[in-house]
């Protein structure tokens, strides 16, 4: 059987993420990694587990997830599953558990879905490549939480140890029968 990866990304963080995990995942399992808006239906025969990532903007992630997660809420709950999400609040070490960060602690709480396990991973800041508005948007929420600020940079925060350790985590969790 193989592991199924699904990620919703606005900039592009998600899905770089999603592609290692599933580096990873490759060593013990045959993986597919799909953006969620392009997976309509899952041949859900294929997999035996599922792995959702989805990135945070403005505090929200894209309507697309819960959707999906909705539509399909069967085949996630009869598969080995995982959840991670990603977003510049986790910049901050004690921000990063499913535990400490509030956007994916409200996604759980509010779920039909519970995923067998968790992550939570710092995404980047792309300035350059943002529209004026976001760019300006996102300028404000660094500046009112202390990061950076300097439009002219690229900073990629994302801990890729963590995503390690996690993948293995998620390629070790037993198969549900």
């Amino acid at each position: 059987m193989k592991a199924l990866i699904l990620y919703s990304t606005r900039d592009g963080q998600t899905q770089k993420i999603a592609s290692a995990l599933a580096e990873t995942i490759r060593q013990q399992q045959p993986c597919d990694v799909l953006n969620i808006q392009d997976a309509a239906v899952p041949d859900w025969t294929q997999y035996d587990r599922v792995l959702i990532g989805a990135s945070i903007r403005y505090g929200h992630f894209q309507p697309v997830v819960e959707t999906f997660v909705k539509q399909h809420l069967p085949a996630l709950q009869q598969r080995t599953s995982g959840f991670f999400s990603v977003n510049l609040t986790a910049r901050k070490p004690e921000k990063r558990s499913p535990e400490t960060n509030a956007y994916t602690r409200k996604f759980l709480l509010q779920s039909p879905w519970q995923p067998d396990c968790c992550a939570v991973f710092a995404g980047a800041l792309y300035y350059p490549r943002y529209r004026w508005f976001d760019r300006v948007m996102i300028q404000l929420i660094m500046r009112m939480t202390g990061g950076e600020t300097d439009a002219t940079k690229e900073v990629e925060y994302t801990d890729w140890q963590q995503v390690s350790r996690f993948a293995h985590e998620f390629a070790q969790l037993p198969g549900k029968s």
